[in-house]
């Protein structure tokens, strides 16, 4: 008999360890405890441990995570963290969105880009007493000093070219940490199955479950013959990494316990009240309605022009994935009372407060009026900066900025306009001819330029530039102009422009840089202001933090720092969940609801030979009886479990557990308990989606693409033998 649906729901209930947080790998050996409880076996003390499997063969894309999974330097992440790379050699006359792409020896693995990029963390120490030393209580010029010290750290750190380095802030600025990073700058594509099998649901499966998305691609990492880091050369040879992952490829069952590690993005769980409400009211209901018009209109312009649909797949993909999770923000929050929940949080925060004699008494207060202070320029500025959203005003701006920060001596020059930046700096202008043309561009811009117009906050330099336009018709004429008479256009001619004195930009008759020009001082003064604000912020909000740490430590609650890019592990289990609509959601999909969803038409389009495997069941040795886990296991002595029905008998194709991830977790390996691969993290649930708030255990999932799939498609659909062989296959019974 099948496991019941009680022990199933038990699974979601009673045996739900608040699986909360997104750990920092030194804090590994503080949770042993939670890690054995779920099963996960590979010692605590060598996950912290970066040198160590499985974390040395984790990279960062700079936007995903990834892992290495041969001795060849072969990489494996989501499609769509790969989309950039697929979409950079896709052609009219080969389209490797639409069909996909297998190289059949590495001869033929094409670049996946100038601007791709795998890091490896090689290092992370602490530099909080370095960075805040000795800063000034005026906010400009602590802003200021703590940029400095960043640099030198950096500076120092940087005396290998092979290597990129940088200081990031924990807890909002009360710890800092420098974190060394190996950089691999010849990145090919190797392996991508068609967008109908990679993002097979579209953005109408996005964020939903059940899903059936073979959200998965391989790369590889290339150096020079001498074994360093190198730029894309035919010489190039394989990275050979210092382990890669093994490949477990029995997968994983329902009670399972998992680890993920990866480089989530951001959250906001320490954030205030006030500014939950302010992202609830304004926010995210200004980004969404800004954003749909943008995605409309692509879409309506990739239909009419293929070239344009190819060029910015990779954008609209990224818009509408953004769009999804805003409408699953704001759904989230009238569904659950996220406001409400936090601001009792807050609420019994203060009375907790109130007891320490110690504490600041107006710590809120004056955390409070800056907030209101940085909301308030939120929205005066937001319409302005989208005004200046072309694509080739974007470039001029950067190019006039950087001819003026490059008066200054290199340590003095603003973040990203120094001789470590100029690489890929220069890779971003190229990058432009990969996903833009003029139309579309033009258009959007035009779109921002009618809502700045409509509203009654104008900028005196940009009206001046724009000959006082007051209507559509206006702005069509003169914009039409800008795009006739730039050369921007002209990557050559671009790049030219990175070696230009502030007089060459000064006397340019090029109407964008003209523009650039005319708006460098009041850009200046509002990112000064921004600045200021930043500064008091970094007063306020590190003693915040040192009495909410200590609020969480007296009740008992996981403290871990909000995600910021950086490398993080988080641990839970193979588990369903009693979604919205009072269903309980299995936690594994097959290989038949692909067939069930196919309607021939995107995104429901499968490829006919991936039907037809599942239709002869051709499933190979990829097929698995059961997903439930024996009586006679651990998880079924703390539930009472009944001879499960061996009546799965598919190939896996999604499933579920109750790990912490966000976004920049798309393509973190999923580790069983040994610290085998099982899978790759690509999505949550809709009901989830409001963890980068507040986080809910009962409801909080995260989707993976399950590894049996995976090495399905591989194996049965698309003959990849050559890449199955690299791979360290294991099973549970090695």
């Amino acid at each position: 008999m099948r496991m019941t649906l009680i022990a199933a729901l038990m699974l979601s209930s009673g045996l739900a360890y608040a699986d909360e947080g997104q750990w920092q790998p030194y804090q590994m050996p503080s949770i042993a405890d939670k890690l054995t409880e779920r099963g996960i076996q590979i010692p605590a003390k060598q996950l912290a441990d970066l040198s160590q499997y499985p974390m040395n063969a984790v990279v960062s894309l700079g936007y995903c995570t990834a892992s290495f999974v041969s001795p060849q330097g072969l990489v494996v992440t989501n499609h769509h963290c790969a989309y950039r790379g697929i979409q950079y050699n896709s052609k009219k006359e080969h389209n490797y969105l639409a069909d996909g792409f297998l190289a059949s020896n590495m001869a033929d693995e094409p670049s996946a880009g100038p601007n791709e990029r795998l890091y490896i963390t090689e290092k992370v120490t602490d530099v909080t007493a370095a960075i805040t030393a000795n800063l000034s209580e005026d906010p400009l010029e602590r802003y200021e000093q703590i940029q400095t010290n960043k640099k030198a750290q950096i500076k120092d750190c940087e005396v290998d070219d092979n290597y990129r380095c940088s200081v990031t802030s924990y807890h909002h600025g009360l710890e800092y940490y420098l974190i060394k990073q190996l950089i691999i700058r010849d990145v090919r594509l190797v392996y991508a199955p068609p967008e109908s099998v990679g993002g097979y649901g579209g953005d109408i499966d996005n964020y939903e479950y059940p899903r059936h998305s073979g959200d998965f691609t391989f790369l590889r990492a290339y150096v020079g013959k001498d074994g360093k880091p190198a730029t894309y050369s035919p010489d190039n040879v394989p990275f050979k990494p210092k382990s890669y992952l093994k490949v477990n490829a029995d997968g994983v069952k329902a009670g399972d316990g998992v680890f993920v590690a990866g480089y989530p993005g951001s959250t906001s769980r320490y954030n205030l009240t006030s500014e939950l409400k302010f992202a609830s009211d304004w926010l995210y209901p200004t980004y969404a309605k800004r954003y749909q018009l943008q995605i409309d209109t692509i879409n309506q312009m990739g239909d009419a022009d293929k070239e344009v649909a190819i060029k910015y797949a990779g954008t609209l993909a990224s818009m509408a994935n953004r769009m999804k999770k805003l409408n699953g923000l704001l759904d989230g929050f009238k569904a659950t009372d996220i406001i409400g929940i936090k601001q009792t949080r807050e609420n019994n925060f203060l009375a907790w407060l109130k007891k320490d004699k110690q504490a600041n008494a107006n710590l809120i207060k004056n955390l409070e009026a800056i907030l209101a202070d940085e909301h308030t320029q939120v929205q005066t500025n937001y319409f302005f900066e989208n005004a200046q959203s072309s694509t080739l005003l974007s470039a001029a701006k950067n190019l006039y900025r950087l001819a003026k920060e490059k008066q200054k001596p290199d340590a003095e020059r603003e973040s990203g306009y120094q001789e470590r930046d100029l690489k890929m700096f220069k890779a971003n202008l190229k990058r432009i001819d990969s996903s833009f043309t003029v139309e579309v561009d033009k258009t959007l811009w035009l779109q921002d330029l009618d809502a700045y117009i409509a509203q009654p906050l104008k900028v005196e330099t940009f009206d001046n530039a724009l000959k006082n336009a007051t209507d559509h018709d206006d702005l069509i004429a003169k914009i039409d102009g800008f795009y006739a008479l730039t050369e921007l256009t002209d990557q050559a001619k671009r790049l030219a422009w990175m070696d230009k004195s502030v007089a060459d930009f000064e006397s340019s008759s090029d109407p964008f840089i003209r523009l650039a020009v005319d708006l460098f001082e009041t850009n200046l003064k509002l990112e000064k202001a921004t600045k200021t604000l930043d500064g008091k912020l970094t007063q306020a909000r590190p003693e915040y933090m040192k009495a909410i740490i200590a609020y969480y430590q007296a009740n008992n609650w996981p403290v871990y720092p909000d995600a910021n890019r950086t490398l993080r592990i988080t641990y839970g289990m193979v588990d369903g969940y009693q979604s919205k609509d009072a269903l309980y959601k299995q936690p594994f999909t097959r290989l038949e609801g692909i067939a069930a969803k196919h309607t021939g038409v995107e995104p429901f389009n499968a490829p006919e030979k991936l039907l037809k495997a599942i239709a002869t069941k051709d499933y190979g040795k990829h097929t698995i009886a059961s997903v439930y886990n024996d009586p006679q296991s651990w998880l079924c002595k703390l539930v009472s479990c009944v001879e499960p029905k061996n009546d799965f008998n598919s190939v896996p194709v999604n499933f579920l557990s109750s790990v912490d991830t966000t976004g920049g977790n798309s393509g973190s390996p999923v580790f069983n308990g040994k610290g085998e691969l099982v899978g790759l993290n690509f999505d949550s649930t809709y009901e989830a989606i409001t963890k980068d708030w507040f986080f809910n255990p009962t409801i909080t999932r995260a989707v993976h693409v399950d590894i049996r799939y995976i090495l399905w498609m591989m194996d049965q659909v698309d003959h990849a033998d050559n890449l199955i062989k690299e791979l360290n296959l294991v099973r549970n019974d090695d």
